[in-house]
């Protein structure tokens, strides 16, 4: 009934396994890969026809995982998968970049791969078996894919890398400075195509060196996916690419001179707008055959192609007339709104953020409910992308892909250089506003989130820059790097290689590569001229603010810590949460107390600390004996009087420790309510607390030397 194909290699610490044929066979095509114990289906489909007028590639990646395949049920209300959360959108983009520069160029079919997690050991992650699921189940489907790719994750500890590290590994990494990279690159046989990188401070060299080892390690990968295209592959898909030269001819005729004097113009919107112009002239000349033609687009962007490349390659400047390696002009600004803890607005030529950082307490922490377990966060970065940003109109709805991807970039590249959470309390939020984009946004929100952090007093151990590098690279092997690329540039360009990090290192490495071919040299090079344009930036950020402020902003929450011992939390929360609430009320702050017994004190008010510290205490200390305390008259009795004292806790002032005379009754000098000084003497053979009050300056709390009894 079924015509399984199965192939396996070991890789690794693990065995990795490909099977196709069993599941999911009306699919075209159809891959479950397994490592360890950690298995990920990928389904491709495809249409086999493309609907009329496309102009553009309909590629769709979706990863799912299912909370059966680590034995879990999920949360919420309806208990089934819902939205997709951050991990599923980032894996999908994973999945989607290195793949979709591999299509037959003008295919435009829409193709469909969803990937799903049936199966998680908890030591492998699924994001890169379902990467390689994607890539063997696209190689045996037929569709004209240009692949195979693999992938492979790269750690880094004691001065070597590590082929796949473990999950635990890789959650605990901010946690252990020894494992200082979490990185995945993903390539063909010749080629790097893409890397994403979480990383501490590593030179130029460890993280090419992290590339280059990942490269290697997937080979085998690639060999297994084509030993099972061999056995399972189905029949190439009847596709020519069009052939739009005459039309692509006709165009550049028409169009070549407009088009080329509007690349010339520098400022972004008299460029865009003057594009606009020309495409409509162009349009306009065209003949009705050729204007339905769905391959137009193609042929205009070709020709806008060959305008900016064919200038730079041949030793031209840029767009903007810069040369290759110089950064455009930067204005760095901090504290510019009042009322927020920490904010910076960061501009580069025409690209600019908006950004805001504010300070919370841990009830702030972000709970991430994830197959490996559930766990707290307490730095947020989120990224917003408006439309007026780029001079359009738009619908505006919450966070897509590119929002979510470009703010995990940003908080990979600043979550380096943080504090400890035992010496900084705080749960940092930073929002990234780009108010004005034409080129690394991204890049931009790193720069703006460095400096809004320290202008909220967060103790960064250094300041992080980024910067976004392009390429353009010709058939006959001439290439130039560029510095700080335009969006035009990205556009039209070869690669997306974004670099962020401190003086010391880089923090976060993002490449893309649009084309086959790229070298170990030119990788070499970009890094390098990378550093050049990451130094100079932070040179210009210096210039606003260059350590974190010494001072909260007055709006923000103080946070104080107090250590107590395990057995004295329940003692602090009370039955039912009574204590601590009281604690809450009466002093105005926050209180926080978790299973270790560390409370996190936090309010706006000093006194509300200090208060809600003080009560916190009483609780918790023990009474000191020899030392003087303060305290109330709760009850008299004929042979002496109860003194609450320290929190709770009451003592005995027997009637002869009350005064240096004699006294028929208590009451002789003592009311109940009254406030009175003491001294802890000790403790009676039932552990009973003895005060004394003879010795004690009722005026001053002092000590005073014992006077003689008075009859």
């Amino acid at each position: 009934m079924f015509n399984t194909v199965k192939k396996s290699i070991q890789w690794g610490e693990e065995e990795l396994t490909l099977e196709t044929g069993k599941v999911a066979r009306q699919a075209d095509g159809s891959v479950i890969a397994t490592l360890g114990e950690t298995s990920v289906m990928a389904n491709v489909t495809f249409a086999k026809a493309p609907k009329p007028g496309q102009d553009f590639f309909p590629l769709t990646v979706h990863y799912q995982e299912k909370y059966y395949a680590a034995g879990k049920v999920p949360g919420g209300f309806f208990k089934r998968e819902a939205r997709p959360s951050e991990k599923e959108t980032l894996t999908a983009r994973l999945i989607d970049r290195p793949c979709r520069p591999l299509f037959v160029p003008g295919f435009k079919h829409e193709v469909l791969v969803m990937c799903t997690v049936l199966s998680h050991d908890l030591v492998n992650e699924p994001d890169i078996v379902a990467m390689i699921a994607a890539s063997a189940a696209l190689t045996i489907s037929g569709v004209p894919f240009m692949g195979p790719i693999a992938a492979a994750r790269v750690g880094f500890s004691d001065g070597e890398y590590i082929l796949n590290p473990e999950v635990d590994d890789m959650q605990k990494l901010r946690e252990n400075p020894e494992q200082r990279l979490d990185l995945v690159v993903a390539g063909t046989k010749d080629a790097v195509m893409m890397v994403e990188s979480e990383a501490y401070e590593l030179s130029e060299a460890e993280m090419l060196g992290a590339v280059k080892f990942g490269h290697e390690a997937m080979q085998p990968v690639l060999d297994l996916i084509i030993d099972l295209a061999e056995a399972a592959a189905k029949e190439p898909f009847d596709y020519t690419p069009p052939d739009y030269s005459e039309l692509y001819a006709a165009v550049k005729s028409i169009g070549e001179t407009e088009m080329r004097a509007a690349f010339a113009l520098k400022d972004k919107q008299e460029r865009t707008n003057a594009i606009s112009a020309a495409v409509a002239s162009i349009k306009e000349k065209l003949s009705e055959e050729q204007l339905e033609d769905a391959n137009l687009g193609s042929a205009i962007k070709k020709l806008e192609s060959s305008i900016l490349r064919g200038d730079i390659i041949n030793g031209g400047a840029r767009i903007d007339g810069r040369d290759n390696k110089t950064v455009r002009p930067i204005v760095s600004e901090v504290g510019i709104l009042p009322r927020t803890h920490g904010s910076s607005l960061f501009t580069r030529g025409e690209t600019q953020a908006l950004v805001v950082t504010t300070l919370g307490t841990g009830d702030d922490e972000q709970i991430i409910d994830a197959l490996h377990g559930n766990s707290r966060s307490n730095f947020l970065l989120h990224y917003n992308f408006p439309p007026y940003s780029v001079g359009e109109v738009g619908r505006v709805s919450g966070p897509g892909r590119r929002e979510i991807g470009h703010g995990k970039l940003a908080w990979r590249a600043l979550q380096a250089v943080l504090p400890a959470a035992t010496d900084f309390p705080y749960t940092i939020r930073v929002v990234s506003e780009i108010t004005e984009s034409n080129g690394s946004s991204s890049m931009a929100s790193v720069c703006g989130g460095s400096l809004s952090m320290m202008d909220a007093g967060v103790p960064l151990k250094a300041p992080v820059a980024g910067v976004a590098m392009g390429l353009i690279l010709e058939e006959d092997g001439k290439y130039a790097v560029l510095t700080d690329i335009l969006g035009d540039e990205d556009h039209l360009g070869d690669m997306d290689f974004k670099v962020a990090g401190t003086e010391n290192g880089i923090t976060s490495l993002q490449m893309d590569i649009k084309v086959a071919g790229i070298t170990p040299e030119i990788m070499e090079q970009a890094l390098a001229q990378a550093k050049d344009g990451r130094m100079h930036i932070l040179g210009e950020m210096n210039k606003a603010l260059s350590a974190g402020r010494q001072e909260f902003s007055a709006h923000a929450p103080r946070i104080e810590t107090m250590q107590i011992p395990t057995d004295k939390i329940r003692e602090v929360i009370g039955s039912g949460g009574k204590v601590i609430r009281e604690i809450v009320e009466v002093s105005g702050a926050k209180v926080d107390i978790n299973d270790d017994g560390i409370i996190k004190i936090a309010s706006a008010n000093g006194e509300a600390i200090q208060k809600a510290y003080d009560m916190i205490h009483a609780i918790v200390a023990e009474p000191e004996e020899g030392k003087v305390y303060t305290g109330k008259v709760v009850k008299l009795v004929d042979f002496g009087a109860f003194v609450n004292f320290f929190g709770k806790r009451d003592g005995l002032v027997h009637v002869s420790q009350i005064a240096n005379k004699r006294l028929n009754h208590p009451s002789d000098l003592l009311k109940e309510g009254q406030e009175v000084k003491v001294k802890l003497l000790g403790f009676d053979d039932r552990g009973k607390v003895r005060l004394g009050m003879k010795m004690v300056d009722q005026e001053t709390g002092e000590e005073v030397a014992p006077e003689k009894k008075e009859d």
